[in-house]
């Protein structure tokens, strides 16, 4: 079994500059994390509430490393045929119909049952083999030539049972395919799954993995995240923005912006033109931020609050710049 070919990073802080460049900024936590994973050949378990960059993170990785991104979407029923590969049952179906029109021919001069039986051994058993198999995202991910980095997104959507059946693959790069055997990875592939915590996952999932947790950023990072992925919104009001955005994760809401909001907002205040955060454009745009009307109500009520920490956490990053 083949290694996925890495560029030779001399370091922790060397591959989080290279992951900069796919325009992911990345605590050096999180790059450490990666870069161990990447180097001693174990997936990487990345927990973390939703949208703080997760699956981004396999997106960056994958175009940093020049391979493809082989994304499988975790749901509940989800089960190794949707997951492995499937059979092309109407190709199937037809194969039956033509072996059916030439079983006549094939059997010409056959006396005896065994002489039937010996002419039909002779020809390969098409039914189950290549030409007949769709590979689904596990199997194509170990067939990659050239290796991918392998997404298991949202693993924790999953049953139990689609957990187990992972191991092997987590273990050893390889899957069990009952009519064709053992299938091996070409190229190790980089795989990352993802959770937002819904249920607990196994400890021996949790073992055959490097685990990494990725929190809400800090305001410093948040701001060079705006900065990179929104450059077009003014300095000032970006700062005020991310000061804002960490007022309402303080309060008690059913679900808090995340990253993905806070980069929403920040194109929302371009669109819009905006040159300073006051309260009837937050007002207006909140539920660019909020997904739930309970949070919305929670947010108005302490706005006026917010929006002085926000004004406050401004002017002192004003100051220190």
């Amino acid at each position: 079994m083949k290694t996925l070919h890495a560029p030779n990073y001399t370091g922790p802080e060397d591959f989080l500059a290279a992951l900069q460049t796919q325009q992911y900024i990345a605590s050096k936590r999180i790059g450490t994390a990666v870069y161990l994973g990447l180097h001693l050949e174990k997936p990487l378990l990345v927990e973390g509430p939703a949208g703080v960059g997760k699956t981004e993170l396999a997106k960056a990785l994958a175009s940093l490393l020049g391979v493809p991104l082989v994304r499988m979407q975790c749901y509940e029923g989800l089960d190794e045929a949707k997951a492995l590969y499937e059979w092309k049952y109407g190709k199937q179906l037809l194969y039956t119909q033509i072996l059916r029109d030439k079983l006549g021919e094939l059997m010409q001069g056959a006396s005896t049952l065994e002489q039937a039986l010996e002419r039909l051994h002779a020809h390969d058993d098409l039914f189950y083999s290549e030409s007949f198999l769709e590979p689904r995202p596990l199997l194509r991910a170990l067939r990659e030539p050239a290796g991918c980095v392998l997404l298991v997104d949202e693993i924790d959507k999953a049953d139990p049972e689609f957990e187990a059946f992972l191991l092997e693959l987590l273990s050893d790069y390889q899957i069990s395919v009952p009519e064709l055997g053992t299938v091996s990875a070409k190229v190790r592939p980089m795989v990352l799954l993802t959770s937002n915590g819904t249920r607990e996952l196994s400890d021996a999932l949790r073992r055959r993995c490097l685990h990494l947790h990725i929190p809400y950023p800090e305001a410093a990072l948040e701001r060079q995240i705006v900065h990179t992925r929104v450059p077009e919104l003014a300095a000032h009001l970006a700062t005020s923005l991310v000061a804002f955005v960490h007022g309402l994760r303080a309060l008690d809401l059913k679900k808090h912006p995340a990253v993905s909001e806070t980069l929403d907002w920040a194109r929302t205040l371009v669109l819009l033109n905006a040159d300073e955060l006051g309260e009837d454009l937050v007002r207006d745009t909140l539920t660019t931020l909020l997904k739930h009307e309970e949070d919305v109500a929670t947010a108005l009520a302490a706005l006026p609050q917010v929006m002085q920490a926000a004004r406050s956490a401004a002017q002192v990053h004003a100051a220190r710049t």
